[in-house]
C-alpha cells in the first residue's frame, strides 16, 4: 500500500483490467497515497500552491498517477499564477477526455486520463495561444518523467 510521502508507481495502460475506471475504489486505494485516490479517483482538489508540480520546471513528461499514461508535455506548461500545474494542451490528441462539471454551484469543463478515467482538474477558455486554453491540473494525478523532447 502506498503511503502518505510516497507517490504511486503508475501502471501500465496494459496492465490495467478492461474494468479499471470502473474498479471497486479499493483497487486504487492500495495503489495510491490518500491525497492521490481523494483527487484522481474521487474528484478532489488539492489546495493552490501545495501541489509538488505548481511551480515545477522540469523537461519531460507529466503522466496519469493512476495508469503512467502520457498527458502533458513541460513544452506546453506555463506560470498561470493560480497555484496548480498549468498548461495550453495535452501531450496528443485523445489523451484527455473532458466532461460537464456542475458541482459547486459552478458550470465547468472537468478533464479526465482519457485511459482510466483518473480525475486531473478542469479546463478553463484564459490560456495563453496557440489554444486559449488552460489545464488546471492537480499535481496529485501527475508523475514527472523527466527527458528531451518532451512533446512529439
Amino acid at each position: 500500500m502506498a503511503d502518505d510521502q510516497t507517490p504511486a508507481a503508475p501502471l501500465s495502460c496494459d496492465a490495467l483490467p478492461d474494468a479499471a475506471p470502473s474498479k471497486d475504489p479499493e483497487f486504487w486505494r492500495e495503489r495510491l497515497t490518500p491525497e492521490q485516490f481523494a483527487v484522481a479517483r474521487m474528484g478532489g482538489t488539492e489546495r493552490a500552491f501545495t501541489g509538488v508540480y505548481w511551480d515545477h520546471k522540469g523537461q519531460g513528461m507529466y503522466r496519469c498517477v493512476c495508469c503512467g499514461s502520457e498527458l502533458f508535455s513541460s513544452d506546453t506548461k506555463f506560470e498561470s499564477g493560480t497555484g496548480w500545474p498549468s498548461f495550453w494542451d495535452g501531450a496528443k490528441p485523445g489523451a484527455i477526455s473532458v466532461h460537464e462539471d456542475r458541482s459547486h454551484g459552478m458550470v465547468r469543463t472537468e478533464i479526465k486520463c482519457a485511459s482510466c478515467d483518473a480525475h486531473l482538474g478542469h479546463v478553463f477558455p484564459d490560456g495563453p495561444g496557440p489554444t486559449g486554453l488552460r489545464y488546471c491540473v492537480n499535481s496529485a494525478s501527475l508523475n514527472f518523467e523527466a527527458g528531451e523532447g518532451a512533446r512529439g
